[in-house]
């Protein structure tokens, strides 16, 4: 009987470590998620300000402010991949 106690208490150890080590990554997680959020957010801005750019521009103009605005989007969809992969 006091063999089947400790295993179990044993367990319960192990378990208890496994979970505070899990609470310690999900923390990290949600830092890094959210630092990366707040990232995405800026450039989205960015990305709607360069939108409206284009309106205004020469022609000349615009084909360099769109280069600039699909490769900012292109890093806008990487940053919601990364946050996709930690959920």
């Amino acid at each position: 009987m006091d063999d089947l106690k400790n295993r179990i208490e044993e367990m319960i150890r192990e378990l208890k470590q496994e979970r505070d080590e899990l609470r310690v990554k999900l923390h990290l997680i949600k830092m890094d998620a959210s630092d990366e959020w707040g990232s995405i957010e800026a450039k989205l801005h960015k990305l709607e300000a360069k939108s409206k750019e284009i309106g205004s521009a020469t022609a000349e103009a615009s084909r360099g402010i769109g280069a600039a605005a699909k490769l900012l989007g292109e890093e806008i969809r990487e940053g919601f991949k990364t946050i996709a992969k930690h959920l």
